[in-house]
């Protein structure tokens, strides 16, 4: 693959950018604090704006790497303040896979905002990163995440049964995934 960094992305409604400082308070606001965001999550929803403010300062020395990628999700009507996250958050290298993980602030649900950022993302790890496979999976219980891959066009592979955790406990694993050969 072709590393390079976290990149800016934009779509005719998105920014997609790397996080800066300031973002801590957003983040905290407007996703990471709240129990319904965080339900199928593999973190906890954070207590405080501290912990949004630590999340942030890890996230702002990851971006040394190359191999690094994760985008702040900004909606240009909405002004700066990050409304949702996208990253890649498994890569193999082997095989040239990255699995990609998503979430957005419930009052942005149901607007295609996800499902906007995600094929952009998908772009860029294809056609910049050279990445053969893109995959990613949701619990049977979030259906809705299921729809954002499906509308990227990432196909159906199988549920993994209790093969995943989240907030929840124990999960199955719904895989999606689409090649660059596919495209």
């Amino acid at each position: 693959m072709n590393h390079c960094g976290t990149k800016p992305l934009e779509t005719e409604r998105l920014l997609l950018r790397r996080y800066v400082r300031e973002d801590a308070a957003a983040i905290y606001k407007n996703w990471a604090s709240d129990p319904q965001v965080t339900k199928f999550l593999m973190w906890q929803p954070h207590a405080s704006p501290e912990v949004s403010r630590r999340v942030m300062e890890d996230t702002l020395k990851q971006y040394a790497n190359d191999a690094y990628y994760r985008w702040a999700i900004v909606l240009k009507s909405h002004g700066a303040a990050p409304i949702g996250d996208i990253a890649v958050v498994h890569m193999d290298k082997k095989i040239s896979m990255v699995h990609i993980g998503y979430c957005i602030g419930k009052d942005w649900w149901h607007q295609g905002i996800t499902s906007e950022a995600l094929q952009k993302v998908m772009d860029f790890l294809f056609d910049v990163v050279h990445a053969n496979r893109i995959e990613s999976r949701h619990d049977p219980k979030n259906p809705n995440s299921g729809k954002v891959m499906q509308k990227c066009g990432m196909k159906y592979e199988g549920t993994l049964r209790s093969a995943d955790w989240n907030n929840q406990g124990i999960c199955d694993a719904c895989y999606y995934a689409l090649l660059k050969s596919e495209r």
